[in-house]
């Protein structure tokens, strides 16, 4: 087998082109089959070794493919010769003599030509399941997807493939997804890219087509119980709750509270903001299933017929715009560290002193590292000298975590700062909720939508002492006696 191959080879080597096409398939044949080999026993896990595995050699593959016969009509052309004449002369009589399935050559040929073609197909198959593996997308373009890629990872998505979201399914989601990837390829190699990356809310799939394969609005009934911990300033880093029992419902006949009301089948909400950050919004029309129509328009915005983007059908991503990229704000993040005891909440003033370093703005990462650990470690050798020594490992895992915590969330090369990327979902930093529901949205009849906060959640507690505060019956002088009240009285009617 190996003596056939050798004297194919030798055969259509004919001159310098047909040597180079022979030397080229032969070396990424066998440079292939290794580097497969190697990644399928998991020696090697590189984005960059697969770009080379399943992009550069294929492609190189086919060029040597080419040269070969390149090379045979270049050598006929110069000898003046027939195919027949050259075949006879460049093989043995064995090979040529023709036979009823076909002279020896001709078998070898068909032979080599199916090798080749099972190659190619193994090649694209296994590049297109590289493609659309995780870490392709996050750590093929490192520089620019390298503040995606660490955000992902510590998402509530970080098990789904980039490509359920970015691409969706069908051929033509998958053809989209390649020509805009070659776009972003040519962006990245001129490096003439957006700094920092914009949501990229438009170019996304519908949301029926990829949000709703696991979560749909049929399965959004009930509520949720959330509670949020806050730590103050204070010396003891004192915790305050925040306690929401969210109305996670779709509504249905009859009903019109529920956070998912919006995409409810039998709901259709349209809208049309003033620029393409889809903060300020100008029109929603509600379309109920039964044909009524109510429109609002935004009275403070001068283009309250309508904005600078045709009409959008409102569906997951207009609240959940960061559903996997998030990226979180410093206080945020230092409460979570306290709560989960990475910060020993014991430690005088953490709270108030980890805000303060992490919240800074470094020239970059490695700035950050130093002045982070120069701010915490400082503060605690001059004003509490005895802690800083019997508290020395918990003062440096509250130095490590933060400088961990400020190179996922910060990036300066790619211009994100602290609240670079805003979330809709809620009302905490953004307007979120209200950009619609507030009481510029006027119908013709002078109504605006409603924006009363127990429309999508219960409120038990609000920056408490106590996780159920509302829960308990309210004192008789305290200020805040009929709000208290309203709260508890809301809650079990929307409950029970």
């Amino acid at each position: 087998m190996f003596q056939k191959y050798i004297n194919f080879i030798r055969g259509v080597s004919v001159n310098r082109a047909g040597r180079v096409g022979v030397i080229l398939t032969t070396t990424i044949f066998i440079t292939f089959i290794n580097f497969e080999f190697a990644q399928t026993i998991g020696l090697v896990r590189n984005a960059y070794f697969g770009l080379i595995t399943y992009l550069a050699f294929p492609m190189l593959f086919i060029v040597g493919l080419i040269l070969i016969p390149i090379g045979w009509q270049k050598y006929k052309k110069q000898s003046g010769k027939s195919t027949s004449e050259l075949l006879n002369q460049r093989f043995t009589d064995d090979y040529t003599q023709s036979k009823f399935i076909g002279s020896r050559l001709f078998r070898t040929i068909i032979y080599f030509t199916l090798i080749n073609v099972v190659i190619l197909g193994i090649a694209g198959l296994r590049m297109l399941h590289f493609m659309d593996s995780a870490e392709f997308c996050g750590t093929a373009c490192h520089t620019v997807m390298n503040p995606e890629w660490v955000t992902y990872q510590r998402s509530p998505h970080a098990r789904v493939k980039c490509v359920e979201c970015h691409v969706g399914q069908g051929v033509d989601a998958l053809i989209a997804s390649k020509i805009n990837g070659v776009r972003q390829m040519y962006l990245a190699a001129l490096n003439i890219y957006n700094r920092p990356i914009p949501t990229p809310v438009h170019t996304l799939r519908p949301a029926r087509e990829t949000c709703e394969h696991c979560h749909w609005p049929e399965k959004f009934y009930g509520q949720r119980l959330v509670t949020r911990v806050k730590y103050t300033m204070d010396s003891l880093s004192t915790p305050t709750f925040t306690t929401l029992n969210i109305k996670i419902d779709a509504g249905g006949p009859g009903k019109e509270n529920g956070a998912h009301w919006h995409v409810n089948p039998e709901n259709k909400v349209v809208y049309t903001s003033v620029d393409d950050k889809r903060l300020e919004i100008s029109l929603v029309k509600s379309i109920r299933s039964d044909g009524t129509v109510n429109e609002y328009h935004n009275e403070r915005l001068a283009t309250a017929d309508g904005g600078d983007e045709e009409e959008r059908i409102m569906d997951c991503v207009d609240c959940h715009n960061r559903a996997t990229h998030i990226y979180k704000e410093a206080e945020d993040i230092v409460d979570e560290l306290i709560r989960s005891t990475d910060i020993d909440r014991e430690l005088p003033f953490v709270k108030r002193e980890a805000l303060a370093a992490i919240s800074k703005s470094y020239n970059s990462n490695e700035s950050a590292n130093e002045e982070i650990a120069n701010h915490i470690q400082n503060y605690y050798n001059r004003h509490f000298r005895h802690i800083s020594i019997e508290k020395s490992e918990e003062i440096n895992k509250v130095v490590e975590v933060l400088q961990d915590a400020y190179a996922a969330y910060r990036h300066h090369h790619m211009r994100i700062e602290w609240g670079t990327y805003s979330s809709h979902i809620g009302h905490k930093r953004d307007s979120g909720c209200f950009r619609c529901h507030n009481t510029n949205m006027k119908s013709e009849k002078g109504e605006s939508i409603r924006h009363d906060c127990t429309m999508c959640h219960s409120i038990l507690a609000m920056d408490s002492a106590e996780p159920y505060q509302f829960l308990k019956e309210a004192e008789k002088n305290a200020p805040d006696r009929k709000m208290h009240e309203y709260l508890n009285n809301e809650f079990f009617e929307s409950t029970f």
